[in-house]
């Protein structure tokens, strides 16, 4: 038996143009070849086959019978052969790429990020992985820049960001532990007011700082805001020297003990969530959806 000469790749895709615009000129055009090229190649894939696929001359180029018979054959095998490029890609840069990772205040140290850290790591052994601590104005700007993939961070979150929800826990308040409060276990919402606020910078998003200022409070009284910061640990330092208050997660109050503040429950007040956020233009990227699809099978959502 005659070893059979199997047509390329390439010779295959020039059948495919050529059928569509059946015009050597247009289909060498749409190749990024010349028409000669193309011809040289065409005469190769029919000799290749042992069947004439076009009827051509000088005024017309069309279809013969076999060429009709052939073409959804030659459709399927470049499809086919375009998924196995896709899938190829894309399963190596999800297992060798990089994934940049950032987190904000102690969601590093979170069970729930530990957890789909963890999960990655199990599924993409090859995936190397840089995470990075964010501060306040970083959080978000970060993901709209590319500089990381996705961020573990407390909602909300502004315009064309996307989460995944992975917990939820009361908010409570840091005061001065000199405060006329510190002294008590829990507080309401309404005691809170006339106090001056914690502010962050303009960059961070309203809907983010008003969120954890409880701007507008439930009574309508109006939040008076201090000064500006950008991290934890400032925050921190700026409520143990007396400036203002803060609202924070409950886990803060086992996460960031110091001296000089005390955190307090806080009664009338929404809880805060925790969640992975990313970009909705990055959703689909290989190490992006890696990390997405950890945290959807290890935390489903109840929506």
């Amino acid at each position: 038996m005659n070893r059979w000469n199997a047509p390329t790749i390439h010779q295959l895709r020039a059948f495919l143009v050529l059928a569509e615009e059946l015009h050597f000129g247009r289909a060498a055009a749409r190749l990024f070849m010349s028409q000669p090229a193309l011809s040289r190649q065409f005469n190769v894939l029919e000799q290749r086959l042992g069947i004439q696929l076009l009827d051509r001359n000088q005024r017309s180029v069309k279809l013969t019978q076999a060429g009709e018979v052939i073409l959804p054959k030659v459709a399927a095998v470049l499809a086919a052969t375009d998924e196995l490029h896709r899938v190829s890609i894309e399963y190596s840069e999800t297992v060798t790429a990089n994934l940049i990772v950032g987190t904000v205040g102690a969601e590093a140290a979170m069970e729930h990020t530990r957890l789909v850290m963890a999960e990655v790591v199990r599924r993409y052994p090859n995936l190397h992985i840089d995470v990075r601590l964010l501060n306040a104005t970083e959080q978000f700007r970060s993901l709209y820049t590319g500089d990381v993939d996705v961020v573990f961070c407390r909602p909300p979150v502004p315009e064309q960001i996307q989460t995944h929800h992975l917990a939820t826990e009361p908010r409570v308040v840091c005061v001065p532990a000199d405060d006329t409060l510190a002294s008590r276990k829990e507080v309401s919402l309404a005691e809170l007011d006339g106090r001056v606020m914690i502010d962050y910078p303009p960059e961070c998003p309203r809907v983010w700082r008003d969120f954890w200022a409880v701007d507008p409070r439930p009574d309508g009284s109006p939040v008076k805001y201090g000064p500006i910061v950008r991290d934890v640990e400032s925050l921190l330092a700026t409520v143990a020297q007396g400036r203002a208050i803060a609202f924070q997660p409950a886990a803060a109050k086992y996460f960031f003990p110091r001296p000089g503040i005390a955190f307090l429950d806080v009664t009338g007040i929404d809880p805060c969530t925790s969640a992975l956020a990313w970009h909705a233009e990055s959703a689909q990227r290989p190490v992006v959806k890696a990390i997405r699809l950890a945290a959807e099978e290890l935390f489903p959502s109840h929506s």
